[in-house]
């Protein structure tokens, strides 16, 4: 059974992506407040493993309450439908928490979904990035930079529109095999939510480095700060406020 696209599931997407930019640079800056001596593959890393924390501990929580035996089928979707609710808004937050370690800072909805659905669909969201990508010219830039920095907004629609149906096609028809699993009675659906949800975050991870590449070498001075219009973006090179340098 494959979860399938409602208003509900696109509200989801659409929410998980208004992430303020300022709770995300803060979260980065605590991370590095902690590791003051972290390089930006180390902060990554350290992003990636709490993530998975976030996505496996949902998922286990849900999976051990829909298999209680008083929660009847109707409510344990309903908590599968607010898991994947949950898995959006973590996996958004991660993406960006990595762009904010590569030195790029955008609010627009647009290109944060898109970056959203290429990281959630790993090798496959790379890949139709990039087809849309070499039909207006971008060619050479990894998928994250050209989405958030490069593509005209018109671009940015129509890679979304194309993302979003692969997302519904091959995504959530895992999530929704997953949902079923979690219903399995007796602690079972526990461990097949852990398991499933860090299966998922995997993924996620995988398609972070693919979309960004590796990370800089170095904690840079300055911050790309974009800013959308109806053409390319606006980028405008500002100080980095972020705690400490390295």
């Amino acid at each position: 059974m494959a979860l399938r696209r409602t208003p509900i599931v696109d509200a989801a997407l659409d929410r998980a992506v208004t992430i303020p930019s300022a709770t995300i640079h803060a979260h980065v800056d605590s991370v590095r407040r902690r590791n003051p001596e972290g390089t930006p593959a180390e902060i990554i890393g350290l992003l990636e493993r709490e993530y998975l924390l976030v996505v496996q501990g949902t998922g286990g929580a849900v999976g051990a309450a829909a298999a209680a035996p008083a929660v009847g089928t109707g409510v344990a979707m309903a908590l599968t439908v607010g898991d994947v609710a949950t898995f959006f808004g973590a996996s958004a937050a991660f993406s960006l928490a990595v762009a904010s370690v590569h030195g790029i800072d955008v609010e627009d909805a647009e290109r944060r979904r898109a970056l959203l659905l290429a990281t959630i669909l790993g090798e496959s969201g790379a890949k139709a990035v990039t087809d849309v990508g070499e039909l207006t010219g971008l060619r050479g830039l990894n998928v994250a930079r050209a989405i958030l920095t490069r593509m005209p907004t018109g671009t940015i629609r129509r890679v979304n529109a194309r993302l979003t149906r692969q997302l519904f096609r091959k995504q959530l028809a895992r999530q929704g095999g997953l949902a079923l699993g979690r219903m399995v009675p007796f602690g079972v659906g526990a461990v097949i939510g852990i398991t499933g949800g860090r299966a998922l975050g995997r993924t996620v991870i995988q398609g972070a480095r693919k979309a960004f590449g590796p990370p800089p070498d170095r904690w840079s001075d300055s911050v790309l700060v974009v800013e959308a219009t109806e053409g390319a973006p606006r980028v405008i090179e500002q100080p980095r406020k972020h705690l400490p340098r390295r």
